[in-house]
C-alpha cells in the first residue's frame, strides 16, 4: 500500500463520494410538513448516488494498494461511467420536487457537486497517464531450452 500513488484525480473523487455520502445526512427538501432527506424520498436517483460514491472509494483504494495500473484504471472508467450517471440523477433530484417540496434544500445541492466531483476526479484519473507511481515488472530470467 502506497499513499504516495493518489493523484488529483483519486482526491477528487474522493472528496465526491465524501460529499455525497454526508449528503444522504441533511435535509434534501423542505415541504409544509418539514424537511424530507435522501431516506424519506429514496428512489432510483439516490441508488445511482450511492453506487457512485462506491465506484469512487474503489478508484481510491484500488490506487492505493494495488501493485499494478490495470485495477485502478479499470475502477476509474467504471468511475466515470457511474459518476455521469449521479450528475444525472443529481441534477434530477435538484429539479423534481417530490412530496409537495417547496423549497431545496443543502443536501439536494452537496449532492450535485459530489457527483460532479466524482465524475471530473475519475476523468482526470483517466487522463493522467503517469505509470512512474509503480514499479516496473521485473521478471525472472530463463535458461534457454537445451
Amino acid at each position: 500500500m502506497s499513499l504516495g500513488r493518489l493523484r488529483l484525480g483519486e482526491l477528487l473523487a474522493a472528496a465526491g463520494a465524501i460529499c455525497l455520502v454526508v449528503s444522504f445526512t441533511l435535509p434534501w427538501y423542505e415541504n409544509a410538513e418539514g424537511k424530507l432527506d435522501a431516506w424519506s424520498t429514496f428512489g432510483p436517483a439516490v441508488v445511482l448516488l450511492m453506487a457512485a460514491a462506491i465506484a469512487a472509494l474503489v478508484l481510491l483504494l484500488a490506487t492505493v494498494a494495488e501493485r499494478t495500473p490495470a485495477l485502478p484504471v479499470a475502477a476509474a472508467v467504471w468511475s466515470v461511467l457511474f459518476g455521469l450517471l449521479a450528475v444525472v440523477a443529481a441534477i434530477v433530484r435538484v429539479l423534481e420536487r417530490p412530496d409537495h417540496a417547496t423549497s431545496l434544500c443543502v443536501g439536494a445541492w452537496l449532492a450535485l457537486a459530489g457527483a460532479v466531483a466524482v465524475l471530473l476526479g475519475a476523468w482526470q484519473s483517466i487522463r493522467d497517464e503517469r505509470t512512474s507511481q509503480y514499479e516496473p515488472a521485473t521478471p525472472q530470467p530463463r535458461r534457454p531450452p537445451e
